[in-house]
């Protein structure tokens, strides 16, 4: 039996595909990159890991990555990454790479199914095989960095509450930042020490507050910096903004939840109808119908 030219194809694709995916989830970490992540991270993320993750080898196979996918795809994926706080075991590299071998997957599928059964149908499925493959990393990334803003907004409250007593304690902006972030989990304490950081290097505080505003795209975030730049612009007790900002904070936390309570009925009424409703016009009214019918005929 003869093969077609485009399951050959398709064959080799998918044979030159799931080797890469495997390396590329088996990359070994960067020694010289973790080395660089820990002389920077030292002594100011006492106890927490240093380590920045499994980094990709192989440059070759990255550079290849990085010309078949468009500038405008990898400046999306680094602004994703940025937004999702970057990932330790996932770096722009291992995207990138993930993106380039996953796609080359899916047009080997769409190879093969359009091969076994020319039709439209099976050609419009293919398509959105492979345009659903080439986006998913985006719509991960998107996922992952909703969730994280959602982490950092229910955080803010209770961290200006912290930063409000350290610094009421006699402790300057900085090291109270640094003090809640060292006794802190999660997002906010991460993107705190990163800021500290862009700050130790010798960026200035206006462009390193503004960067954190750009990571994490939180509007109560980026008011409390902007009142934080201006308290320290124009000589205002940074103590006193900072309580009238986590007041103004667990107000509009509590707002959020009151909102939310009132959407539940609103929601409820899609499933109702589409689900329950039928379900329930089907019990009561089908006896009777089969009783009008056997009438009737």
């Amino acid at each position: 039996m003869t093969l077609a030219p485009g399951v050959l194809t398709a064959a080799a694709c998918l044979a030159l595909a799931v080797p890469l995916l495997l390396w590329s989830f088996t990359a070994q970490p960067d020694a010289v990159r973790r080395r660089a992540v820990a002389n920077l991270q030292r002594g100011l993320t006492a106890g927490r890991d240093a380590d920045d993750g499994p980094q990709l080898r192989g440059g070759t196979l990255v550079r290849l990555a990085r010309r078949l996918t468009p500038t405008g795809s990898v400046r999306t994926l680094d602004r994703l990454l940025g937004r999702a706080g970057r990932p330790a075991s996932w770096p722009l590299e291992r995207v990138i790479v993930l993106k380039m071998v996953s796609t080359a997957g899916a047009a080997g599928f769409a190879f093969l199914l359009v091969g076994g059964a020319p039709a439209l149908r099976t050609i419009l499925l293919a398509a959105f095989v492979l345009a659903f493959v080439w986006f998913m990393p985006e719509l991960l990334l998107y996922n992952a960095a909703i969730k994280r803003r959602d982490k950092v907004q229910l955080a803010l409250p209770d961290t200006l509450d912290q930063l409000t007593i350290a610094v009421e304690a006699g402790l300057g902006f900085e090291a109270a930042m640094a003090h809640v972030a060292r006794n802190s989990q999660g997002p906010l304490a991460d993107e705190l020490l990163r800021t500290l950081q862009d700050i130790q290097v010798g960026q200035p505080r206006r462009d390193a507050y503004t960067a954190l505003t750009e990571r994490v795209a939180v509007p109560d975030l980026r008011r409390f910096v902007r009142a934080i730049v201006q308290a320290e612009k124009h000589g205002v007790s940074v103590a006193k903004v900072l309580e009238t900002q986590a007041d103004e904070m667990r107000l509009k936390r509590r707002q959020r939840a009151e909102e939310k309570a009132m959407q539940i009925p609103v929601k409820v009424v899609f499933p109702l109808v589409l689900f329950i409703l039928p379900a329930l016009f089907i019990v009561i009214l089908g006896p009777a119908a089969i009783n009008i019918i056997e009438v009737f005929s």
